[in-house]
């Protein structure tokens, strides 16, 4: 049996045919910030309310998908994380590859993820890295997520996106299709145009990422108006395990991507579980 029957498994999993979502919330931030986030205190916690909330796939480093796999329901995925953030040095992070398809496939992972940082230094690496890790994961009919987001993830999204643009996203998408990537994550670009254009330039699966945080408001928002550009889903971390209500503030992503409901909608039906009002 071919490693393609192995990865069409598996894709039929992150991407669920109901609907055509994927609906990710990434947890490993233990491995990427450069200070310890207070919402990952009690981890399994969040993971059980952001799977009561509708996540099918969870972004996990090996410490805690292990501490967490009992948590998992028959339909939730794991996607393996195998970069993590050199964060403490003082010349500025570095993505540095820590994990293998290999130990992705004894984990039981669906998917494995690489962060895709470009233009630095180490440009030429990261590159490399990506490259291997797309060969190993067609070898072994392992799904890859490519982050390819702005180079720090813990930096305003307006000052990147002043700095580098849409133009960096979608080289970086373009980039980590070619190299195999089976779906890509990307911040947003700014604007609902620049952003199917980046969707068209890489041909993948496209899911939005959350990024640094902001309001309820704004991540619904931006998670209507990438829907509607053709994102299949999306990849939230902070503002999903830092909110005051994690399985309410995933419900309403859920109601955007899987219910395609309007941003205004879904945010009333947040309040109401926030404030703990019922509707009549």
């Amino acid at each position: 049996m071919s490693a393609v029957t192995g990865k069409k498994i598996r894709m039929n999993r992150l991407i669920q045919a109901e609907t055509n979502t994927c609906l990710v919330c990434a947890i490993d931030h233990g491995m990427t910030s450069p200070v310890f986030l207070d919402g990952l205190y009690d981890t399994p916690a969040r993971v059980s309310e952001v799977v009561a909330g509708g996540a099918n796939v969870l972004m996990l480093g090996r410490g805690v998908a292990k501490d967490s796999a009992h948590l998992f329901r028959r339909d939730t995925s794991l996607a393996l994380m195998l970069t993590a953030s050199a964060a403490g040095r003082p010349e500025g992070a570095q993505i540095t590859p820590i994990g293998s398809v290999e130990e992705g496939l004894r984990a039981g992972a669906d998917a494995v993820v690489m962060y895709v940082a470009l233009a630095g230094d180490n440009e030429s690496e990261a590159i490399q890295a990506l490259s291997d890790i797309g060969e190993e994961c067609e070898l072994q009919g392992m799904p890859f997520i490519a982050e390819a987001e702005y180079p720090n993830a813990y930096q305003s999204l307006n000052s990147m996106a002043g700095t580098l643009g849409p133009e960096y996203l979608k080289r970086n998408a373009r980039l980590c299709a070619e190299m195999g990537a089976d779906i890509i994550k990307v911040n947003w670009s700014g604007d609902p145009q620049s952003f199917a254009d980046i969707i068209r330039a890489c041909a993948r699966p496209v899911i939005l990422a959350g990024g640094s945080l902001i309001s309820d408001e704004e991540l619904l928002t931006r998670m209507a108006l990438a829907r509607d550009a053709g994102a299949v889903g999306c990849s939230i971390g902070r503002n999903i395990f830092q909110h005051q209500k994690p399985q309410a503030i995933m419900q309403a992503v859920s109601r955007v991507f899987r219910d395609r409901w309007p941003a205004g909608q879904a945010l009333e039906e947040l309040h109401e579980a926030v404030n703990g009002r019922v509707k009549a």
